[in-house]
C-alpha cells in the first residue's frame, strides 16, 4: 500500500509496505530511507528531528552532527577489527555512555570519567583497556574522516606488575637440566624460544614445522592479538634444539596445545629443579624485556624484537630493576675514574674540623 506524500519542506513522508518513509533532497543531500515506523505522528517527529540534522551539516559540516555511534559503526567497518580498539568487544559499553553525543564534542577529560563511570573501582590498565583504547580510537577514525578534530587522552597510571617475576641465565640453565632430564626435550625448546623471543605461550605453541626456516634461524609468528605475521630471528641455541625436534608440516613444533597445561608443567620441573616456579609469561615476556634492556638493548630494538607497540607499556609494565642504584652508581663510578678514598675521607675530617672550631 502507498500513500501520498505529505507536503513538507525539503523531505516528504511516504508510506511504503506500512512503514514510513523519508525522501527528497536537503541542501545538496539526497534522502531515501526507512524511519522504522508504522505510527504517523512518530513518523513525522522523526522525519522532522532527521531534516534538522541534515541541515546542520549541510550549513555547518559533518562535524556539527556525526554521532560517537556513527564513528563506531564506521570504524567497525573500515579495519576497526584488531586495530587499536580490539574487535568492539568492549564498545557497547562506550557507547551506551556516549550514547546520542556529536562526536567532536567529547572532550579528552570525559574519557575518564566514562572509564570511571562503567568501571567503578576496577583497575586503571583495566579502565585504560576496555574504556579509554576503544573510545579514542574510534575518536581518531572518526578525526580520519574529518568528523571531528584529534584528541589526546591520558591513560590511567598503572602501577607495575608484582605479579610476574622475571628470570635470568641461571634459571633457565637450571630448568633446561631438569627438562631435558625429564625427557621434555619439547619443554625446553618452548621454554627458552618464549625467553629469548618474548613470544607469548598462546602464539608459541601455535607454530607448526612449515613456519620454522632453520637456515636462516627465523620463525614466522601468528600474533594472537592482532591476527598479523610476524617473523621471530632465533638463536643458535634455540635452531640447535628445533633440529632435534623432527619438525613436520601442519604439526605444532612443540607439541602443546593449551597453555595452561603448559604453565602447569613448567611449574612441576621448575619445583623438581629447585627453582622459583614462575608462569610462562614471568619466564617468556617479562624476562625477554628485563634481560634484553640489563643487556645494554636499545629500547627500540628490543621493542620491536618482542612485537611491543607502546614504549609507556613496554617500560611500565615488563622493564623490571632491582639494581637500579647500583647500576647508575657504577656508572658515575665509571664516569669519574679512580680516586683516593683515603684522601676523599681526609678531605671531610679537615672540613669537619674546620666548621667546628
Amino acid at each position: 500500500m502507498r500513500s501520498k506524500p505529505h507536503s513538507s519542506k525539503g523531505l516528504v513522508l511516504k508510506l511504503v509496505n506500512g512503514v514510513w518513509h523519508a525522501s527528497g533532497t536537503v541542501g545538496d543531500i539526497r534522502v531515501r530511507r526507512s524511519l522504522g515506523t508504522r505510527d504517523e505522528e512518530t513518523a513525522h517527529r522523526l522525519k522532522a528531528d532527521y531534516e534538522t540534522k541534515l541541515w546542520k551539516r549541510h550549513t555547518d559540516g559533518d562535524e556539527a552532527v556525526r554521532t560517537f555511534e556513527e564513528a563506531a559503526i564506521s570504524y567497525l567497518k573500515n579495519g576497526g577489527k584488531g586495530g587499536e580498539g580490539g574487535d568492539g568487544t568492549y564498545l557497547p559499553a562506550v557507547l551506551k555512555y556516549f550514547k546520542g553525543r556529536v562526536v567532536g564534542t567529547i572532550k579528552p577529560a570525559e574519557l575518564r570519567t566514562m572509564a570511571n563511570s562503567i568501571y567503578p573501582g576496577r583497575a586503571p590498565a583495566t579502565k585504560n583497556r576496555q574504556a579509554i583504547v576503544p573510545a579514542r580510537a574510534v575518536i581518531m577514525h572518526a578525526h580520519d574522516l574529518g568528523w571531528c578534530g584529534a584528541i589526546k587522552v591520558k591513560q590511567f597510571d598503572v602501577p607495575k606488575s608484582r605479579k610476574h617475576r622475571p628470570v635470568g641465565r641461571d634459571w633457565i640453565v637450571k630448568f633446561m637440566a631438569e627438562a631435558d632430564k625429564s625427557k621434555l626435550p619439547h619443554l625446553s625448546a618452548l621454554v627458552l624460544f618464549m625467553h629469548e623471543t618474548g613470544t607469548r605461550v598462546s602464539e608459541a605453541i601455535r607454530v607448526e614445522g612449515q613456519h620454522v626456516d632453520l637456515g636462516r634461524a627465523m620463525i614466522l609468528l601468528e600474533k594472537t592479538k592482532t591476527d598479523e605475521l610476524v617473523m621471530r630471528q632465533v638463536t643458535s641455541e634455540i635452531v640447535a634444539r628445533l633440529s632435534h625436534l623432527g619438525l613436520k608440516a601442519g604439526e605444532r613444533i612443540f607439541g602443546y596445545t593449551d597453555p595452561k597445561a603448559v604453565n602447569r608443567v613448567i611449574k612441576r620441573v621448575a619445583g623438581r629443579a629447585g627453582i622459583a616456579e614462575v608462569s610462562t609469561h614471568s619466564a617468556g615476556r617479562h624476562s625477554f624485556a628485563t634481560n634484553a634492556i640489563a643487556g645494554g638493548a636499545a629500547i627500540k630494538d628490543a621493542m620491536d624484537a618482542g612485537g611491543w607497540k607502546s614504549a609507556k607499556l613496554f617500560m611500565e609494565t615488563y622493564v623490571h630493576s632491582s639494581q637500579a642504584g647500583k647500576n647508575i652508581a657504577e656508572m658515575f663510578d665509571r664516569q669519574k675514574g679512580p680516586i683516593d678514598v683515603n684522601e676523599a675521607g681526609a678531605k671531610i675530617e679537615r672540613r669537619r674540623k674546620a666548621r667546628k672550631s
